[in-house]
């Protein structure tokens, strides 16, 4: 009886041990690979309870989920020979785990891949541009990452690693401290040439606008005094001939009308005239 007892219980802690070793669980945001001899044989990602061959069969689990890799600030060289401090960020995520344990095998390793193309491309992309584009953030870094990213994915699906890579992103770029203050000093005698140069220019400019306008205002203005000279030729012209038709008409009453008028020239601001008494022009004068 004790016997079998015994194997009894021999045989219910192998069941439950064969049991336990046969089940495993995939969680959400996870993969489960199962090995069959250390070779991926199968995945399981959805949620839920599966069977694998006990002590045959064991199983390895990798995230699903998408995973950020920051990278150590490093320093590279740009196109026109300015060293600078660069850091990034990737985000990425396994895609096909049977590939990435045939070549990665393990998160960690997977991350120093990533971070060996990452820098070797940031490194190829930044030297064929000049420092000043580089930091210009709304043209020329937008530009970058998006060649940055679509050339490392391209690498890692050519390589089959079984990664995704999502994007990569230039977090910052900067001077080494020895450099920074020449190179700002340098910047700035650039934006002081480039002002001196808008300044010359607008001078230029205005004199040119300027002699244009003091020209076109001579033109107009002696071309104002032709024309009124004209029209003033043609009004003494005109009054002449009504003269003329005038004293046509009436010679006597013309003659006494321009005596008339000379009268108005003659005493302006009261004068003294010494004239005979019996002469045509006193006698209009006195009214005789």
């Amino acid at each position: 009886m004790t016997k079998k007892l015994i194997l009894g219980l021999v045989l219910f802690v192998v069941v439950i041990i064969v049991g336990a070793t046969s089940l495993f669980i995939v969680k959400e945001g996870e993969y489960k690979v199962v090995l069959k001899f250390g070779e991926a044989v199968r995945v399981e990602e959805s949620p839920g309870l599966y069977f694998k061959i006990p002590f045959i069969e064991s199983v390895s689990k990798l995230p699903k989920y998408q995973m950020t890799y920051e990278s150590n600030p490093t320093q590279i060289l740009t196109k026109d020979k300015k060293p600078i401090i660069v850091d990034n960020y990737t985000v990425w995520r396994i895609k096909n785990p049977q590939s990435f344990l045939r070549t990665a095998q393990t998160v960690s390793v997977g991350i120093q891949r990533i971070d060996e193309a990452v820098y070797n491309t940031v490194r190829r992309k930044l030297s064929e541009i000049n420092y000043d584009n580089i930091i210009s953030e709304n043209t020329e870094r937008g530009n970058i990452n998006d060649d940055i990213t679509k050339d490392v994915a391209a690498a890692f699906v050519r390589d089959n690693y079984g990664i995704e890579i999502v994007d990569v992103r230039i977090k910052r770029t900067d001077l080494p401290p020895g450099n920074k203050q020449s190179v700002y000093n340098r910047m700035i005698s650039d934006r002081q040439s480039i002002a001196a140069r808008y300044l010359s220019e607008g001078d230029e400019e205005s004199r040119k606008i300027t002699s244009k306008a003091d020209r076109t205002a001579t033109e107009l203005l002696a071309q104002a005094e032709a024309d009124a000279k004209k029209i003033i030729a043609q009004g003494e012209q005109e009054a002449a001939k009504i003269y003329n038709q005038a004293y046509g008409k009436d010679p006597e009453f013309y003659s006494f009308y321009r005596t008339l008028q000379s009268y108005v020239t003659t005493l302006q601001n009261e004068p003294v005239i010494m004239l005979p008494i019996d002469s045509p022009y006193t006698r209009i004068l006195l009214g005789k």
